[in-house]
């Protein structure tokens, strides 16, 4: 394949749109091709696979400082360091998790009183929030 994807031609392979290529490149994740006189910039057909990348790495979690930072680490071949910095991610997760689950279950109590009150008594959820 030779190397000649327009902005748009990247974006549709890429599955994202024109404007996330071009904030990619105001963040330093993607590099912007020189414009040819009345001609169009052309990207090189590896940019999709960078795209993909960054909007898996952004799925999965990641910040795009983090992302930066994992091809940056690609580039160098580290995998321990990017193995690392995926453990941490994976550490930051499952708390989330175990935070929401928390969560979860202190709303369904409260949705339980709430449900066991009568009418025209005070709010069961307001009641419980305030107090100490």
């Amino acid at each position: 394949m030779s190397d000649d994807l327009t902005i748009g031609t990247l974006a549709k392979r890429s599955g994202v749109n024109v404007e996330t290529i071009r904030y990619y490149q105001r963040r330093s994740l993607l590099h912007e091709p020189s414009k040819p006189t009345g001609g169009y910039r052309r990207y090189p057909w590896e940019t999709v696979r960078r795209v993909r990348f960054i909007k898996r790495a952004q799925t999965l979690g990641f910040t795009l400082e983090e992302i930066t930072g994992l091809l940056g680490l690609d580039e160098r071949k580290a995998c321990l360091e990017t193995r690392e910095i995926a453990a941490q991610k994976l550490a930051l997760i499952e708390q989330k998790i175990s935070d929401l689950s928390r969560m979860k279950k202190a709303l369904s109590g409260l949705v339980r009183a709430c449900d066991a009150s009568s009418a025209g008594e005070a709010c069961p959820i307001i009641h419980l929030l305030v107090r100490d």
